[in-house]
């Protein structure tokens, strides 16, 4: 048990500093109201557990790998509480446009990219 607990306290970290790397490096470029780098990472940890799936259905990966990666790197670069803030955010600032458009976008763009990642690896 306080194996696993470590597993995914290191993946979590690393999840966390991905994370935070990314918001740094799109407000480098972008200073508007939409949350770009909350998207990207959504997006971006979406596709990634729909492509690993793929590997992990194909090829033999212990479980301690699978719950680094999905549970501790994945869980913490995208984060569903990230997402309902800047939901809020959005709608305390009356930006309710752009706040159902990073929701839809978001969810439906999401679970697009979980299984394109799942069916790009079948193909490969």
């Amino acid at each position: 048990m306080i194996y696993k607990l470590m597993v995914v306290a290191f993946g979590g970290s690393v999840g966390a500093v991905a994370r935070y790397l990314v918001f740094l490096l799109v407000g480098r470029y972008y200073e508007g109201v939409f949350p770009w780098a909350s998207l990207f990472v959504n997006l971006a940890g979406a596709f990634a557990i729909g492509f690993l799936w793929g590997l992990f259905d194909r090829l033999y990966v212990s479980p301690a790998i699978r719950t680094f990666l999905l549970i501790g790197i994945l869980g913490s670069f995208t984060t569903f509480s990230t997402l309902t803030f800047d939901v809020l955010s959005l709608y305390r600032d009356g930006e309710i446009k752009m706040m159902l458009m990073y929701l839809l976008s978001s969810n439906i763009l999401g679970i697009a990219l979980v299984f394109s990642g799942f069916y790009l690896f079948k193909l490969i």
